[in-house]
């Protein structure tokens, strides 16, 4: 990107100690010379796909394949159809598939390419998972050799735009639940698709209401008067010229909060008949005679097994928010490097925003958040590869499966909290179209809710927690059980009675700032977020306990009632994984200065996940209020000493001017400002400038 913006000199000689004053106190922090590698940091950045996501980004600088504002909606979906075979020309299609359909087998890379595309159009980005990423997966994950050798060339070429066929209008994220039936008709040895009510009608489905000449659908499998649960069926819904087959409809969602490259509809089907074979029968299967089999014999077992070869649209949504945040932020701080507002602090100039500490505290943190996203979608991304790429065991499913629930939901959430904050601190001209802000949170606000409602996957997060939790004394005996509740009743005796504050306190009596370098502590800040997933996990399992001798009324009422107590020792757990993302991430930069400054920004986002839930570390005595206040205090003056290297930060992020297209980050505004104060300089110089009325007064007045 062009770069205008003059740098404070920050610098300190090698060797050398700061001294910072700290609410009254001196902290000391580390004297090494702080700056940033930009380019070996952005290597760090873009990870180990680090060459395919550089030209993925290469490509996206091509022209027809940005978003164009102000297009009718038929005209956006048009146009983002024909970028898809763009996408098919460069090859970028190809990347996830098997080789024997001409594929290169490279699942990690693939997501890493797709994520990119987000910073060209987040419809492309959509449109794309949607037919290579959900449809094709589909058939690539749940069918077997003979239905890849018969439809994902096909599929890869775009030769067949298909739908995924998954959500109902009445259950949404429930897909056990599905109320859309396929029975096995024996004689004629094909499945009848069915949608028995209204509510089974399959809706949200993109490619759906225009482009879709197939679709996967999730249906509940019926054979010899047994239900089967959940499986997935190839079922062709259009002719080559577009009209819809026999028994199919389609319903057109129409104009949505956002995405509208991206034609949504409704699908529903009267008695369509398909052959057995389009049955994907990887994990089940109906013999001619109509007998099932499968080689997961456990039926739960067997549907989650299904639904986790799909996990990969909750990495890419989690990776593409990623970006999102990463522009969005870009965008701000850039133009916060150069938009000068009101002259307090001169006669003449005016400050940089950026220079006013509630800009910083508004902006350095959301960036801080960012860079936590960054390194733990890095770790996702790679244990998705992993399990993906065939070094995987059952274990290793479940623990990708866990890990994509956490993350997305996070990184989605967090990701339209900096889109907002960017926008607002951009004022006005983050409002307008030009400048990508607006259009980019509009159209992510879906990602939170996709691939998986945020809240559901943060409920299974906090089962898998509890599970985890209980099979510590799965086998063990009355003696470890005992041991634990006099553990358990001792800790709370130590953090209950306060005196773990009284401790604190002793200690913060001495100096602020020797309590502030204790909370800089890698280990310190380790040992407080992990103490609060693991409290809160205990104190939920200890209140669930009971819940297998209840009926299952009984029991449901119960769970329910700690339901939002799940969900937050859920998000505390991802809060936790992105930290320790964060702190790996920080091993592998190099070079010393720019350590430097990652660890402080490691440091505001370790403590300001403290600050956020300061309530709870001082309600369950884990940290003092003097300590409290002086995370706080720490917190403003880590971001302080950031600030001058907040533009390098962005830098790394490597986003070129065809990637952010946005005026105000072109260097615009700091040529506007340049010619401003040019202008007020040379009429100062030649004595032309009025002479303002208060300096008539204050002149009388000494007179």
């Amino acid at each position: 990107m062009v770069d205008t913006v003059t740098r404070p000199a920050t610098r300190t000689p090698a060797g050398t100690e700061i001294e910072v004053e700290v609410d009254g106190h001196l902290d000391r922090a580390a004297g090494t010379e702080a700056s940033v590698d930009v380019a070996k940091l952005n290597t760090v950045l873009l990870g180990k796909w680090a060459d395919v996501r550089r030209q993925a980004r290469e490509a996206m600088k091509n022209p027809e394949l940005h978003r164009i504002n102000g297009l009718s909606v038929d005209e956006h979906r048009e146009r983002v159809f024909q970028q898809l075979r763009i996408l098919v020309e460069t090859g970028q299609a190809k990347r996830a598939f098997p080789k024997s359909v001409g594929g290169l087998e490279d699942h990690g890379g693939n997501l890493a390419a797709f994520e990119e595309t987000i910073t060209a159009d987040p419809s492309l980005s959509i449109k794309g998972g949607v037919q290579w990423g959900l449809f094709g997966a589909a058939i690539m994950h749940l069918g077997t050799e003979q239905h890849h050798a018969k439809w994902l060339p096909d599929v890869i070429s775009l030769a067949i735009p298909g739908a995924f066929a998954m959500t109902e209008i009445g259950h949404g994220s429930d897909v056990a639940s599905l109320a859309t039936t396929a029975t096995y008709d024996k004689e004629a040895r094909e499945f009848v698709i069915h949608t028995p009510f209204r509510a089974a009608t399959k809706e949200f489905l993109g490619n759906a209401a225009v482009h879709a000449r197939a679709a996967v659908v999730f249906a509940q499998l019926i054979t010899e008067g047994v239900s089967r649960g959940v499986h997935a069926f190839y079922v062709p819904v259009r002719d080559e010229a577009g009209n819809m087959l026999p028994g199919v409809t389609s319903e057109d969602d129409g104009v949505k909060g956002g995405l509208n490259g991206v034609d949504n509809g409704r699908l529903a089907f009267d008695n369509v008949r398909v052959p057995r074979t389009h049955l994907l029968n990887r994990y089940g299967d109906v013999a001619e005679d109509g007998s099932y089999s499968s080689p997961i014999e456990s039926p739960g077992r067997r549907f989650f097994t299904m639904l986790g070869t799909l996990v990969q649209g909750r990495v890419s949504l989690a990776g593409s928010a990623t970006i999102a945040a990463q522009l969005g932020l870009t965008i701000a701080i850039t133009y916060g490097n150069q938009r000068r507002q009101f002259n307090a602090g001169s006669d003449t100039d005016e400050e940089v925003l950026l220079d006013y500490q509630r800009h910083q505290r508004r902006l350095i943190p959301k960036l801080a958040t960012a860079y936590a996203n960054t390194f733990a979608h890095e770790e996702l991304l790679v244990k998705f590869h992993e399990v993906f790429s065939g070094s995987d065991s059952d274990d290793d499913r479940q623990d990708l499966e866990t890990l994509a629930a956490a993350i997305k939901p996070l990184a989605t959430w967090q990701a339209l909290e900096a889109l907002q904050e960017s926008r607002e601190a951009c004022g006005g001209a983050g409002f307008m179209a030009e400048n990508r802000i607006v259009g980019l949170r509009s159209d992510l606000d879906i990602w939170v809710t996709f691939e998986g409602d945020n809240n559901v996957l943060l409920q299974l997060v906090a089962k898998r927690l509890l599970t985890d939790f209980s099979s510590k004394f799965r086998k063990a005996g009355t003696g470890a059980l005992a041991r634990y509740v006099v553990g358990q009743a001792a800790d709370r005796a130590y953090h209950g009675s306060g005196l773990r504050r009284l401790t604190q306190n002793i200690r913060d009596l001495g100096s602020t700032a020797r309590s502030v370098q204790e909370l800089r502590e890698t280990e310190t800040q380790r040992q407080l977020l992990t103490d609060r997933v693991e409290t809160m996990v205990e104190e939920l399992a200890g209140r669930l306990r009971g819940a297998s001798k209840l009926s299952k009324v009984e029991a449901a009422d119960l769970f329910n009632s700690q339901q939002n107590e799940l969900i937050e020792a859920a998000r505390a757990h991802a809060e936790l994984l992105q930290w320790e993302a964060f702190t790996l991430g920080l091993e592998q930069v190099e070079d010393a200065g720019t350590k430097q400054v990652l660890s402080w920004l490691h440091d505001v986002f370790g403590l300001g996940l403290i600050e956020q839930h300061l309530d709870w570390y001082l309600i369950n005595g884990r940290l003092s209020p003097q300590r409290a206040l002086a995370i706080t205090a720490y917190m403003n003056r880590l971001i302080a000493r950031l600030r001058p290297h907040a533009q390098d930060l962005v830098d790394a992020f490597g986003f070129e001017p065809e990637h952010l297209r946005a005026p105000i980050a072109s260097g615009a505004e700091a040529r506007r400002q340049e010619e401003a104060r040019e202008y007020y300089r040379a009429r100062r110089e030649a004595g032309t400038a009025p002479v303002e009325e208060k300096t008539l007064r204050a002149a009388k007045k000494s007179a």
